[in-house]
C-alpha cells in the first residue's frame, strides 16, 4: 500500500509540475509556432503514455499484493494483449512523427524574399558571411582555403568581391526579417544551435546545410554548438543580436569587404589558376 501510494503520489506531482512549470511557455525570438505546437502535442501524446503506464504500475503493486491464499498464474504470452500494445504503439508514433515532417518541410523551404547568412564552423570560432546590399553570396570551396581566406570564398566568382566577413564577432540580423541560414564546417561536425530560436543545424565538413528563421523580437541571443567537436567546444559560443534596420544599417557599415580584408593580407597574390578563374 506505501509503494502503491507513494507511485500515486509521483504520478500527480509530475503531471502538476508539468502543467504549471513556469518554463512551459517561455517565450522565444523566432516566429516557429509550428515548432512549439509539435512540441506540446509530443508532451501530451508522451504524457499520456507516462501517466496511462505509471497508473497502471500502481494499480498491479496495490491489486496485487502479497496474499498468503493468492497463488500467482503464469501467462508468458497474450496475443491480445499484444495486438492491442502494437495498435496503441503504432498510433503513438505517427501522433509523433507526422507532425515533424510537415515541421520540417517548413524548416528547409524559405521565402522567395529571405535574406541569405552564411556561417561557417571551424574548432573553435564562428565565421559570418554576408552578401552586400542588392548582391549575392559568392561560391566557396575547400581548395582556396588558407590562412588569410579560412572560409574558402572562391575570390574568382564576381559575387564574392562584395560579400562581408565577420571572424568571430557578433551576428546581426533584421527584427522581422526572414533569413536563410546557410551552414558549413571547415574541418569536423559543428551543430548551429540558437535555443531560444527553437533552431538548429548540423555542419557537415563538405556539404552545405540551411534552414531559415524570422527573428520576431529585439535582443541578445547566444550561439551555442550543439555536436562535440574536440576539447574547445564548450568555448564554441557567438551572439547574436536582432536589431532594427537602423541599428542594422550601422552595423553592415562597419564591416569589413572580402576583397578588402585580403588586400590588406595579400592572400591572393600567388594563388596558382585552379580553372575557376572563368
Amino acid at each position: 500500500m506505501i509503494v502503491a501510494g507513494v507511485i500515486l503520489v509521483i504520478l500527480v506531482a509530475s503531471v502538476l509540475f508539468h502543467l504549471f512549470t513556469p518554463w512551459w511557455m517561455t517565450p522565444i525570438a523566432a516566429d516557429w509556432s509550428t515548432i512549439d505546437h509539435t512540441l506540446r502535442l509530443t508532451f501530451w501524446v508522451t504524457g499520456a503514455a507516462f501517466v496511462a503506464v505509471i497508473a497502471f504500475l500502481g494499480w498491479c503493486v496495490y491489486r496485487y499484493r502479497h496474499s498468503e491464499t493468492r497463488r500467482a498464474h503464469y501467462e508468458p504470452e497474450s496475443g491480445k494483449l499484444e495486438t492491442y500494445l502494437g495498435i496503441a504503439t503504432t498510433i503513438g508514433v505517427v501522433f509523433l512523427l507526422a507532425p515533424g515532417l510537415v515541421v520540417w518541410n517548413s524548416y528547409i523551404h524559405p521565402p522567395a524574399d529571405a535574406a541569405e547568412v552564411e556561417i561557417v564552423g571551424q574548432q573553435w570560432n564562428w565565421f559570418y558571411r554576408l552578401p552586400a546590399e542588392g548582391g549575392k553570396l559568392g561560391r566557396a570551396d575547400a581548395r582556396f582555403v588558407t590562412a588569410e581566406n579560412p572560409l574558402g570564398v572562391n575570390p574568382y566568382d564576381p559575387n564574392s568581391k562584395g560579400n562581408l566577413i565577420v571572424n568571430g564577432g557578433d551576428l546581426h540580423l533584421r527584427v522581422n526579417k526572414p533569413v536563410k541560414i546557410l551552414l558549413r564546417s571547415i574541418d569536423v561536425i559543428h551543430n548551429f544551435y540558437i535555443p531560444e530560436f527553437r533552431a538548429k543545424m548540423d555542419m557537415l565538413p563538405g556539404s552545405e546545410s540551411f534552414f531559415w528563421v524570422t527573428p520576431t523580437r529585439t535582443g541578445t541571443f547566444e550561439i551555442l554548438c550543439a555536436a562535440y567537436c574536440g576539447t574547445g567546444h564548450p568555448f564554441m559560443r557567438g551572439t547574436l543580436v536582432v536589431e532594427s534596420d537602423a541599428d542594422y544599417e550601422k552595423w553592415i557599415a562597419q564591416q569589413q569587404k572580402f576583397t578588402a580584408m585580403n588586400e590588406q593580407k595579400r592572400g591572393f597574390a600567388a594563388l596558382p589558376a585552379t580553372g575557376q578563374e572563368k
